[in-house]
């Protein structure tokens, strides 16, 4: 039987920073939500780029430069952020990060 809820006591422990690199996983997905943990390499980024639906960035771990729209902000463990449906955005790391997005589906 499947529970009706998914828990994660330590999200920051369910991934290994890749050294000199970018791993992404994801953690849930279901007809409204996709849930995935990123963790970036000092010095790593994703570059600017758009999303077809509303996302929700947490910044779990470490200190970024987060980029929304025309705006730079320096993000770090706390951080959280909205971003409507083909926003440009992106995200550098200026240490080792651990990122939560949640890409927001539409219902119909």
């Amino acid at each position: 039987m499947e529970l009706p809820y998914k828990h994660i006591e330590d999200l920051a422990s369910t991934v290994d920073i890749p050294q000199d690199g970018v791993l992404s996983r994801n953690i849930f997905k279901d007809d409204t939500l996709n849930a995935i943990v990123f963790a970036f390499d000092t010095g790593q980024e994703l570059s600017e780029h758009t999303a077809s639906m509303p996302a929700i960035i947490q910044i779990i771990k470490g200190e970024a430069r987060l980029t929304l729209g025309d705006d730079e902000f320096d993000a770090q463990a706390g951080t959280w952020a909205h971003m409507q449906a083909n926003l440009k955005h992106s995200i550098y790391a200026k240490s080792p990060v651990i990122m939560l997005l949640l890409m927001l589906k539409n219902r119909k």
